[in-house]
């Protein structure tokens, strides 16, 4: 009895959950639809294939996918790149859908960890920064435009055509999504509400404004996405970086269910469940999309926490499609500029933002940098210079710690403690270079430079017993050494820990050969003074 409570409970929660999300959903599908310039249906036809595939098939079961800002923001400029060309820009969606299939099939979920934060710090600082800047003239009630700088460049003529009509609307909306009091929305989404009593005003008040317009009722036409030769590198650009973006945003929020549930998604699944929805979205005319927080939240705070809660969002909205599509298309585009710039301030980083005084300089920095590239160049570009700039910087964080001294050996512990360097230098013809630190390809240039202090002595001892890892760069460097003091006539004996031995003999380098690899540094030095003679 206690079980069959328990199941109705749960089968409860999940139905008001996932209809509280698409409630959530409706006004932000409508307004993505709009700003990725494909149209208001193909937001619903996004949230409706995305959503119910990654509900049945991902990884995470109370997520809530559909159509989200960043998504929306990359496909917008997928369009333009093309030409307007929406069948090749779905081919792109279809690239993107395979690149997440892809990427659970080869089980590279986990990696999604490995992307600095202040790089997605700085992306999605960017992406919400876009969508509020590409809302400006449609706050105004004029035309919108294609990309972030021209929306800035083109703020004096938007002002001077600025609509009353449609700045009345887009200011009450604002007013609404942000000042809407909590204990109303929890009943009622403040962007539904902002929505209807909007549209309800401009209806009634006969205000000439721009509006949805026409959405296409029933099931949406079979789409084929279309490649072509001369465009075919910027499909596959923008098409993997969809993907990975999307993979990234649904990741994020999944990690987001789970610290409110306590559960564990599986991150595989999950990126084929959004591929296989982004593929099903390229066939149906939809807006691509990923995992959404905002939707997923709302979902689990309204007591989803199953895969039906998905499966009725996407539903929900279906029913809407197929009977409220005429209500819809009276719906003013300055309302839904108003739940845009909202979703833009939310995307903000105020994590990172309030960080910026503190946090160090160099994170500071590539933060800066990624949103800069995102506002004012390219998404993919921004992504892959600040991946690339932080490790640039954690390699010279690496070069810095990594040390290189060079001392000679005493003949015997007495002469150490009574005789001067120079002097014990010459009692033993013995030199120790003293490497500490990672040994890599940005530590080889102190070796080499200091070769000359090693030559004129009759052995030489490297002592690598603290390097706690060596690339092939160093392995080769250190080989090169050993050549060039062997030509010198000088002995030379190699000290490194038990794994990176290892490492050595499956080189099979001809300069480092089992009989100069010790792990015991005294027994290394024993041998080098016998050497020494």
């Amino acid at each position: 009895m206690e079980r069959g409570a328990f199941a109705l409970s749960r089968v409860r929660g999940d139905v008001f959950g996932g209809l509280t999300a698409g409630v959530v959903a409706l006004p932000l599908a409508l307004a993505f639809g709009v700003a990725s310039g494909a149209g208001a249906a193909a937001g619903l036809y996004g949230a409706i294939a995305l959503g119910l595939a990654a509900a049945l098939l991902g990884g995470t079961r109370m997520q809530i996918s559909g159509p989200t800002g960043p998504m929306t923001v990359v496909f917008a400029s997928a369009l333009v790149a093309l030409g307007g060309d929406l069948a090749m820009a779905l081919g792109a969606v279809l690239v993107g859908g395979l690149v997440q299939v892809g990427l659970g099939l080869l089980k590279a979920g986990g990696l999604v960890r490995f992307i600095p934060y202040p790089v997605v710090s700085g992306f999605m600082s960017g992406i919400g920064t876009i969508i509020i800047l590409l809302q400006i003239a449609p706050l105004l009630g004029v035309g919108p435009l294609a990309s972030p700088l021209a929306a800035v460049i083109a703020l004096p003529k938007t002002l001077v055509g600025l609509d009353a009509q449609a700045l009345l609307l887009s200011f009450l909306t604002l007013v609404l999504v942000f000042r809407t009091p909590m204990a109303v929305s929890r009943l009622v989404p403040a962007p539904l509400v902002a929505l209807i009593a909007m549209t309800a005003l401009s209806v009634t008040a006969g205000f000439d404004v721009p509006v949805i317009g026409h959405i296409p009722m029933g099931l949406p036409e079979l789409q084929l996405p279309a490649f072509s030769v001369e465009a075919w590198t910027t499909i596959m650009v923008l098409g993997v970086t969809l993907g990975v973006l999307g993979a990234i945003d649904s990741l994020l929020t999944s990690l987001v269910a789970d610290s409110i549930t306590r559960t564990r998604h599986d991150s595989d699944r999950e990126l084929i469940g959004q591929g296989v929805g982004n593929m099903l979205c390229a066939f149906v005319g939809g807006l691509p999309g990923a995992g959404a927080t905002m939707r997923t939240v709302v979902n689990i705070k309204s007591g989803g926490r199953g895969r039906l809660s998905g499966v009725v969002h996407a539903l929900f909205l279906l029913a809407l499609l197929l009977g409220a599509a005429p209500l819809a298309s009276q719906i003013p585009l300055a309302v839904l500029a108003g739940i845009l710039v909202k979703v833009g301030v939310d995307i903000l980083d105020y994590r990172m933002l309030k960080l910026l005084r503190t946090a160090p300089r160099t994170d500071v920095m590539v933060m800066g940098a990624v949103f800069g590239l995102t506002v004012l160049v390219d998404l993919i570009v921004a992504v892959g210079a600040g991946v690339m700039l932080s490790m640039m910087l954690i390699i010279h964080q690496l070069t810095r710690q990594a040390s290189l001294r060079v001392w000679p050996l005493p003949r015997d512990e007495q002469s150490a403690a009574g005789a001067g360097e120079a002097e014990a230098d010459l009692e033993s013809g013995v030199r120790v270079v003293e490497v500490g630190g990672p040994f890599f390809f940005g530590s080889t240039s102190q070796l080499l430079d200091r070769v000359d202090e090693v030559i004129g002595t009759r052995a030489a001892v490297f002592d690598c017993s603290r390097v706690p890892f060596m690339d092939l760069s160093a392995q080769f460097a250190l080989e090169d050494m050993v050549e060039r003091l062997k030509v010198q006539s000088i002995a030379v004996f190699v000290v490194v820990p038990p794994a990176i031995h290892a490492q050595l003999l499956r080189l099979r380098a001809p300069q480092l050969p089992a009989a100069v690899l010790y792990d015991d540094l005294d027994a290394a030095l024993q041998q080098a003074r016998q050497a020494a003679g």
